[in-house]
């Protein structure tokens, strides 16, 4: 080939290196989402929350989730402390958009629809922003591999991952650190421009009704240096659910 025409074909196809290796990495993130799929999923939550002072606050929630990846819907409900009990959030995944959101505030009586703007700001004095807490379908995003690195003495691949254009976003990018053993999520760090601006470890592995889970998450918010610390209790999977249970309506009434 006319070396001419074969620099042209890597500038605009990439080399076959690269894609082999972009395609390398969709095949274990896929891998990843597919070892953890569950029908439904219900949790009790507690949250610790640490300032940058040290200062620990702690909350609690319930999660319940029915579906598959990008086509879920979830609930996550306060339980406590009393300022924040009943406070409620519906989240409507989808694989081809941002999910819709809405939030119930008993205290005012009210539930408000969460505009994808308003996607980064945190949670209810957390450290997980709205858009943290929606599901990441692997249809969502283009994959790079970036080698293999040890988390916490684990094996594990390192992708990085980049939202497609019709997957609205306050990162332009994210890290991803998979366990080769297990496929189990080890780290993700979430990028705005070349700086890191949070960070999830994923911690205390455990088989779960043969899914492998994290039953600790803690979020690094380094603009702000503080961490929540969501440590996960009374975990099943697959219980009977309907999807009456996840609508505008069942938040108001729950």
């Amino acid at each position: 080939m006319n070396r001419k025409i074969l620099t042209l074909t890597v500038l605009v196809l990439g080399s076959p290196l690269q894609r082999v290796r972009a395609q390398d990495a969709r095949q274990i993130v896929a891998e990843a989402q597919r070892q953890s799929r569950a029908d439904s999923e219900h949790y009790e939550g507690v949250l610790q929350v640490v300032d940058a002072k040290g200062k620990i606050t702690e909350k609690r929630w319930t999660y319940d989730r029915i579906g598959s990846h990008g086509n879920s819907r979830s609930i996550i409900r306060f339980t406590a402390p009393a300022e924040v009990k009943g406070v409620a959030l519906l989240i409507v995944n989808y694989p081809d958009r941002a999910s819709d959101q809405w939030m119930w505030t008993p205290a005012i009586g009210r539930d408000r629809r969460v505009a994808v703007q308003d996607r980064r700001t945190r949670f209810f004095g957390t450290d997980f922003t709205f858009e943290d807490l929606e599901e990441r379908d692997v249809e969502q995003y283009d994959y790079l591999m970036k080698g293999e690195e040890a988390v916490d003495g684990e094996a594990c691949w390192k992708v990085e991952s980049r939202p497609r254009a019709s997957k609205t976003s306050q990162y332009t990018s994210s890290l991803l650190w998979i366990r080769k053993q297990t496929y189990a999520f080890a780290r993700m760090e979430n990028y705005s421009g070349k700086g890191a601006i949070r960070r999830l470890n994923y911690k205390d592995i455990a088989k779960v009704q043969g899914i492998w889970t994290a039953r600790q998450m803690a979020m690094e918010d380094f603009t702000r240096n503080s961490k929540t610390i969501l440590t996960i209790d009374q975990l099943k999977y697959n219980l009977p659910m309907q999807k009456e249970q996840f609508t505008v309506e069942a938040l108001r009434r729950q």
